[in-house]
């Protein structure tokens, strides 16, 4: 018997009948859907003890701050493996896909949308309040160190596998400002990182929220960017809007709000999460050729256009450099075989 049945048996006092290994995406973690008699609970089997426990302590935090994510049940003794309540099987991307494309969203679909946008500001000082940030995951907050893996995860795994030419000097030159522009924020605010429709459950109707291992404290613009312009959703620009006035309202009941202010730390930021997104993309798809990713190409670069459309006056280079590759970008890469539009 395996350490997660064994985990099963000793919390529920009976072993279990059947395993199912759910579907991966971007993460090495496994997770299995472990049935028996005393019900179903999620497994999960981690890569890295770290991460595991911060998964499980900020876990604890939203459901002492009474936000509902995943109930943990046992812990294996490494730390490596544990099982956590089943939610379900109504990923909000999932319950969302049908309409995307045309945006063609139903009642219960807007109102899940809405409400999930909603929470984020209780999420975001709820969960921080009191929360012990040395014990997230790669670091404690949003810093200097972390912008730079980010826009270098552009740089490396996107930008040069397009083959497309560029000055490294100036782009730098850009990305130094960038870094000390993004991380002046202040407050004790906890920054899910991956707030996005693949890690919101809906269950009867209401938001629970998973996946937030990599939460740490940051600016609460980087959690709606996420969301909002995230390349698998790609709400329209007027559903956005609507969306920032829903977040803006309950970002009221904990701070006041300049809303000039706001935008422009918002844009920035969004400037930010879409170069680290689309890293992200290019290592999963160009990298490792996952269609999954190689499929949300169309849609960062529409959102990279839409952005850089707007100039950023204290980058120019890469505002044109992002325009360049919105624009004239082919899709061909350095790696034989693949190409992405």
């Amino acid at each position: 018997m395996d350490i997660l049945s064994k985990l099963y048996e000793d919390w529920s006092g009976c072993r279990p009948s059947s395993r199912e290994l759910l579907p991966l995406s971007g993460s090495a973690r496994k997770y299995y859907r472990i049935n028996g008699d005393a019900g179903t609970v999620i497994g999960c089997a981690g890569t890295n003890a770290a991460e595991n426990r911060a998964f499980l302590t900020i876990a604890e935090r939203f459901e002492s701050a009474g936000l509902h994510a995943p109930h943990i049940y046992a812990v294996s003794d490494d730390g490596m493996r544990y099982l956590q309540e089943d939610l379900g099987d109504g990923q909000l991307f999932e319950l969302l896909k049908p309409a995307i494309d045309d945006a063609s969203y139903s009642e219960s679909q807007l109102a899940w949308i809405h409400d999930t946008v909603a929470l984020l500001p209780a999420v975001q000082f709820k969960v921080g309040a009191g929360l012990d940030w040395g014990v997230c995951f790669p670091d404690r907050e949003f810093n200097a160190r972390m912008v730079n893996f980010d826009i270098n995860y552009f740089k490396y795994d996107f930008l040069k596998l397009t083959g497309l030419e560029f000055d490294e000097i100036r782009l730098q030159d850009d990305f130094d400002r960038l870094v000390q522009d993004s991380t002046d924020f202040e407050g004790d605010t906890f920054m899910y990182r991956d707030f996005q429709a693949r890690n919101i459950m809906i269950v009867n109707d209401e938001p629970c929220f998973i996946d937030f291992q990599g939460g740490r404290r940051g600016p609460v613009q980087y959690d709606l960017a996420s969301f909002l312009w995230n390349a698998g959703t790609h709400f329209p620009k007027s559903m956005r809007e609507e969306l920032e006035q829903v977040y803006l309202r309950s970002l009221e009941e904990f701070r006041p709000v300049d809303a000039d202010d706001f935008r422009r730390r918002y844009r920035l930021i969004t400037l930010v999460r879409l170069l680290q997104e689309t890293g992200a993309y290019g290592f999963r798809g160009i990298v490792e050729r996952k269609q999954l990713f190689l499929d949300c190409f169309p849609g960062v670069l529409r959102s990279l256009h839409e952005l850089a459309s707007e100039p950023f006056e204290r980058y120019p280079y890469l505002t044109e450099l992002l325009l360049r590759l919105s624009e004239d970008w082919n899709g061909s890469t350095i790696l034989p075989g693949v190409k992405v539009l």
